[in-house]
């Protein structure tokens, strides 16, 4: 696959996409449901990747029932997995070399997230990633998260770039909706979901890690210097 032109800006996921970050939501999932004597599921979890915490909140009482204390249990999985980031958290390979790419071309670029903003600010600054970013847009941001397309809209709008011609970085189904919806050419980068047929439409491509991404778009510049 080959980019057609170097993308006006990249607009990034966070969560699964910049950060090892899924894996240790399931697991803090996963123990403050056990704390509670309850059972997680597998399919229960990978229907919460990439949703914000009232979308999830919701299926959660769908699963457990109107009495599941779903609010308590929030805050469990939230203590949860601070303490695992604290520790555990991990950047996604290519990171900082696509980003050093993205300092090479002089691309603006931002991060479109279903996480809060403190969350943001904390993974960034364990890995000294403040500065990196043009402009971050988390939960709060925007009237409807993912899969409708106001993150990536909102996120091209603060960086003053029209949404198609930007390039849009997902792991999951609601991001790559979001992002498609709003115009972007979408490229996914599987984390714990595997593309489906619809997605696979919905995306330009399909990389298996960020080092590609890079790849695509240092090939599209030196075709463009050519």
């Amino acid at each position: 696959m080959k980019l057609s032109h170097v993308p006006a800006a990249v607009v990034f996921d966070m969560d699964g996409l910049l950060f090892d970050t899924e894996a240790l939501y399931q697991e803090a999932f996963t123990r403050a449901a056990s704390d509670r004597g309850y059972d997680m599921p597998f399919p229960v979890l990978l229907a919460m990747v990439g949703h914000p915490w009232p979308v999830n909140r919701v299926q959660l009482l769908d699963h457990y029932g109107p009495a599941f204390p779903v609010d308590e249990f929030g805050e469990a999985v939230r203590q949860h997995f601070i303490s695992l980031a604290d520790t555990r958290l991990r950047l996604k390979p290519g990171v900082f070399e696509l980003l050093n790419v993205l300092d090479e071309l002089r691309l603006p670029r931002a991060i479109a997230t279903s996480s809060k903003h403190d969350t943001v600010q904390r993974h960034l600054a364990a890995h000294a990633l403040h500065g990196r970013f043009h402009a971050v847009v988390a939960h709060g941001d925007y009237a409807a998260s993912k899969p409708a397309p106001d993150p990536y809209l909102n996120a091209a709008k603060r960086l003053g770039v029209d949404p198609q011609s930007c390039l849009a970085l997902e792991d999951s189904y609601a991001g790559v909706r979001s992002a498609s919806s709003a115009g972007m050419t979408t490229i996914m980068v599987p984390d714990l979901l595997q593309p489906t047929g619809e997605i696979k439409r919905l995306c330009a491509h399909v990389a298996t890690d960020l080092h590609e991404v890079r790849g695509l778009i240092s090939d599209a510049s030196l075709r463009r210097v050519a």
